[in-house]
């Protein structure tokens, strides 16, 4: 028992120090680059604004391109020189960046645009996505325990279907937690409708990542709530899955057992 309890507080520690150092390294590699193109925009904006009046429609043309494509780069050229610190690649993002990349979620929003910070993704995500399976099924077993101890509790009160009404209370919680909740807080940190915070939930919760909604798009993305819901999500997901493959597990046992029972009783009669 006590190495068990060793093995998961480093795993543990093992999870989130990855995730530290690929945050660090991702903002390292990325910041500088993001810098100097955020300073050409500024300066392709200024010079617009300077001789729109002169500009023929080829150099709207371009100069729309140019804006769309630095706008796909996640620069928004909607503020001045003074807000050029303000950075996609802080630590707060870069660490919103890899829980979306060990948790398979992939937004799109934002993402490495150097040769090195593409080439580390590749190499991170090859070793993180293992390492977030691993971390969520062994976190999933210790709620699973958890989950046996509140339904003996429960039937040592008497109640009965104590497997019923644990699956069910988790179910429920997580449903009320997980969907319900998160779209309550981004409808009203983000100013979305109700419906459009379960759109966004649901379809970050399934990892599926669209890109259309982003939590905190309009502010640079410094909102690491959905990386924390999926991860919750999966601690749920697995707990279910564990307790749900307990009960199979426990009741094929029980048939197995059965089986020999009845042959023997067969050819004794």
């Amino acid at each position: 028992m006590c190495s068990r309890k060793v093995q998961t507080c480093l795993l543990v520690v093992g999870y989130l120090t990855y995730l530290f150092l690929g945050a660090i390294v991702f903002q390292a590699l990325e910041r500088d680059a993001e810098e100097h193109e955020k300073t050409a925009v500024i300066q392709m904006k200024q010079a617009f604004l300077e001789n729109f009046t002169h500009l023929t429609v080829g150099d709207v043309e371009q100069f729309v391109k140019n804006l769309t494509k630095a706008i796909q780069k996640g620069v928004y050229p909607i503020r001045n020189e003074s807000q050029v610190e303000q950075s996609n690649w802080d630590f707060s993002n870069s660490f919103f960046f890899v829980g979306s990349v060990v948790s398979t979620i992939g937004y799109g929003t934002l993402c490495p645009k150097t040769a090195g910070g593409q080439l580390f993704c590749v190499f991170f995500a090859l070793f993180g996505i293992p390492l977030n399976i691993v971390f969520l099924h062994r976190v999933g077993k210790i709620l699973s325990l958890l989950c046996k101890r509140l339904g003996k509790c429960l039937y040592e009160k008497g109640m009965k279907k104590t497997k019923f009404l644990t699956l069910l209370f988790f179910l429920v919680m997580g449903i009320l937690v997980f969907l319900c909740l998160p779209s309550l807080v981004f409808q009203i940190t983000e100013g979305w409708s109700y419906s459009e915070g379960i759109y966004f939930t649901f379809i970050t919760l399934s990892t599926i990542g669209f890109g259309d909604y982003v939590v905190g798009k309009a502010i640079l993305m410094q909102n690491s709530l959905p990386s924390i819901v999926v991860t919750l999500r999966r601690l749920w997901l697995a707990t279910v899955e564990t307790l749900f493959l307990r009960d199979t597990a426990v009741a094929k046992s029980q048939e197995s057992n059965l089986i020999p029972a009845r042959r023997y009783s067969t050819y004794s009669s």
